[in-house]
């Protein structure tokens, strides 16, 4: 049967069908489509103002390559500078091809590129090196939560570096509803509450962060990269497979098997999210150590590099998981009334 005609331009051959909509069109339409999208969520949502220096997280993979082609595409319109910034986890056969990645992509975009170093930045440890630490102790699989904190606070670094006042991530649609679940699973109250929205204005002295493809789906992403051939790096983190992320990422695929708009239901649902007085989260301050964003007198990396350096990295998590829930009955008392606030407000 052949292919039907791109539904935009009435003209071309289809070459996809949007996966959520069903709508078929040709690769450069639905590139089009794709771009005047993301423009619209920035501008509808004032994420970028004329003359911000944004700093694009780079990893090398699909998402961030795909966010900053389009912003490259669209920063004419939007009147802003771009600065690629990547972070060097220090993670053995896998940082170094994703880095080379992101350097050909700097390249071949004339856009400038910095490149910042867990080593340098947090006392000498790797990724590799919290890896070791953490061997043995039952945390094994908690590297992503170490990295995704360090990973936080090396961004702001970089961005800081560079002049940057504002900072981007490549976070589409299924890593936004993947993130809702984990949080909904672990009854973490104080995350479900600041789970809404494209990213946060920067209190607390921090620079403002948006998301700016967290409406597009996963598959839109690749879709795009594959017809504006983009350059990327598809291997998983070596550490990835032993997270908790990949269990809610499975339930969220079987979800969409039934329902091809449960990613987008969710993401929707925690801008929606209300939740009672006695579980929102108190308002942040700034670390005694670092100055940096925090909710207790120490930020979430000062706390865990306190533990891996004490030797003790299972204190530095149970900190961390403490502030979210302390015992299992404290957190299943908080996941309650979290989803029954969150049914109200539905």
């Amino acid at each position: 049967m052949p292919a039907p005609t791109c539904a935009s331009c009435h003209a071309a051959r289809a070459a996809l069908r949007r996966p959520r909509s069903g709508q078929a069109l040709c690769g450069p339409c639905f590139c089009a489509a794709f771009e005047a999208e993301v423009l619209h969520t920035v501008v509808a949502g004032r994420l970028l103002p004329p003359g911000a220096v944004v700093a694009v997280g780079a990893s090398g993979g699909k998402d961030s390559t795909v966010l900053a082609h389009v912003l490259r595409e669209l920063a004419p319109r939007l009147d802003v500078a771009l600065r690629l910034v990547a972070v060097d986890e220090g993670i053995g056969g896998y940082r170094d091809e994703a880095l080379a990645a992101v350097r050909r992509q700097a390249a071949r975009w004339e856009l400038p590129l910095t490149v910042v170093a867990y080593e340098d930045l947090f006392r000498g440890w790797t990724m590799d090196a919290v890896a070791r630490s953490t061997a043995g102790t039952g945390r094994g699989r908690s590297c992503c939560t170490f990295c995704g904190v360090l990973r936080r606070r090396a961004l702001e670094e970089g961005a800081r570096l560079v002049g940057a006042t504002h900072i981007v991530t490549g976070h589409n649609a299924d890593d936004m509803a993947e993130t809702v679940l984990m949080n909904f699973l672990r009854g973490d109250a104080a995350r479900l509450a600041r789970g809404g929205g494209l990213g946060s204005r920067g209190e607390g002295g921090a620079l403002p962060r948006c998301r700016p493809l967290q409406f597009a789906s996963q598959k839109e992403v690749v879709l795009y990269a594959h017809f504006r051939r983009l350059d990327y790096f598809s291997e998983e983190c070596v550490y990835a497979p032993e997270a908790f992320r990949g269990h809610a990422r499975d339930l969220l695929k079987r979800l969409e098997a039934v329902r091809p708009t449960a990613a987008l239901d969710l993401v929707h649902s925690a801008e929606r999210l209300a939740l009672a007085p006695a579980v929102r989260p108190p308002r942040p301050g700034a670390c005694s150590r670092c100055g940096a964003l925090a909710s207790r007198a120490l930020c979430q990396a000062c706390a865990l590099l306190d533990g891996l350096a004490r030797g003790r990295p299972r204190l530095a998590i149970g900190e961390r998981e403490h502030r979210g829930g302390g015992d299992a009955e404290g957190t299943r008392g908080r996941a309650r009334a979290a989803v029954e606030a969150a049914a109200a407000a539905l």
